[in-house]
C-alpha cells in the first residue's frame, strides 16, 4: 500500500510540473506574439507614411552646391548614380510637424525614414512618427541640434530592431561590408537634398567623444573629425576632411548596453 501511494504522489508531482511548464511556455509565446505584432504595427505604419508622402524619382537632380578641397577639386569625384526619394513635406508635416527631414542610405535603401525632433531625447524613443506608442520609436535627431542640419555635428538616433526595421540593419554597413556598394547617404529636407559621404564606422562607448557637439567650425572640430576617421573600423579613404565639414552621426544600440554602433558621414553636395 505504501509503495502505491508514493507512486501516485510522484505522478501528481510530474503532472503539476508539466502544467507549470506549459503555462510558462504559453505565456512566453503570448509575449513573443505581442512583441512581433507591435513590431509589425510600427513597420506597417512607416510603410503607409512612406507610400503617402514619398516617391522614388529617376529624374536627374540639379546641383546646387558641392564640396571642394583646398585646390578647388570636387569631393567626391564619383558621379551621382542613386537618387533620393521625392518627399512631400507638406503632407508629412500634416502628419507630424516635428518632422525635420528624411533619411535614406544608398547601400541599404530599406533604411528610409522620416526624421523627427522632440523637445527632449526621450519622446521619440518609443513613439512613432504618428506619435503612437511603439517600442520601435522613430528616427530622430538630438533635441539640442539645429533642425536644419546646419550644426557641425548632427546626431541621429534609431533603435537596433531585431526585425531589421529602423537602424536594425545599420551594422550591415560594416559587418556585411555594404559600404562597398555605396558609402553615401541622403538627408532630404524642405530646403534641399543633402548627400553625405561616410567616413567612419565604429563601436563607441555611451557618452564617448563621438557624441561631442560643436558650436563653431574651428581647429578643435577639425581634430575631432580626423580622430573619428582614424577610429573607423574601415579606412573609408575620405579626402579633405577638415573644420569646414558638416557631419551627421547615426547611432544605434548593440547587444552590449554600454556600446553603440556609429556611422558618421560628411556633407558633399546639395541638390534639388
Amino acid at each position: 500500500m505504501t509503495a502505491k501511494k508514493k507512486k501516485k504522489g510522484g505522478g501528481i508531482f510530474w503532472k503539476l510540473l508539466f502544467l507549470v511548464a506549459l503555462c510558462v511556455f504559453c505565456f512566453s509565446m503570448y509575449q513573443l506574439v505581442n512583441i512581433y505584432l507591435g513590431y509589425k504595427k510600427g513597420v506597417d505604419e512607416y510603410h503607409a507614411v512612406a507610400e503617402a508622402t514619398t516617391v522614388q524619382s529617376s529624374e536627374p537632380l540639379e546641383v546646387v552646391e558641392e564640396k571642394k578641397d583646398e585646390e578647388g577639386n570636387l569631393i567626391p569625384e564619383e558621379e551621382l548614380t542613386v537618387n533620393p526619394p521625392e518627399v512631400d513635406f507638406d503632407a508629412l508635416k500634416a502628419i507630424n510637424d516635428d518632422v525635420v527631414g528624411w533619411l535614406e542610405l544608398e547601400a541599404i535603401p530599406s533604411i528610409s525614414y522620416p526624421i523627427a525632433q522632440g523637445e527632449d531625447n526621450e519622446y521619440y524613443l518609443h513613439r512613432t512618427i504618428k506619435k503612437t506608442y511603439n517600442f520601435a520609436g522613430s528616427v530622430f535627431i538630438d533635441s539640442t541640434n539645429a533642425s536644419d542640419f546646419s550644426d557641425c555635428n548632427t546626431i541621429i538616433y534609431g533603435h537596433n530592431m531585431k526585425n531589421g526595421s529602423m537602424f536594425g540593419k545599420l551594422k550591415q554597413m560594416y559587418e556585411s561590408e555594404k559600404y562597398k556598394d555605396s558609402k553615401y547617404l541622403w538627408i532630404c529636407t524642405p530646403n534641399g537634398k543633402y548627400r553625405y559621404e561616410i567616413f567612419s564606422m565604429q563601436y563607441a562607448k555611451v557618452g564617448s567623444d563621438v557624441y561631442t557637439l560643436f558650436s563653431v567650425h574651428d581647429e578643435q572640430f577639425e581634430a575631432y573629425v580626423k580622430k573619428m576617421a582614424k577610429q573607423s573600423k574601415v579606412d573609408m579613404k575620405a579626402l579633405g576632411l577638415g573644420k569646414d565639414d558638416y557631419v551627421v552621426t547615426l547611432s544605434t544600440c548593440t547587444s552590449d548596453e554600454s556600446v553603440r554602433f556609429v556611422v558618421q558621414a560628411r556633407w558633399v553636395g546639395t541638390y534639388k
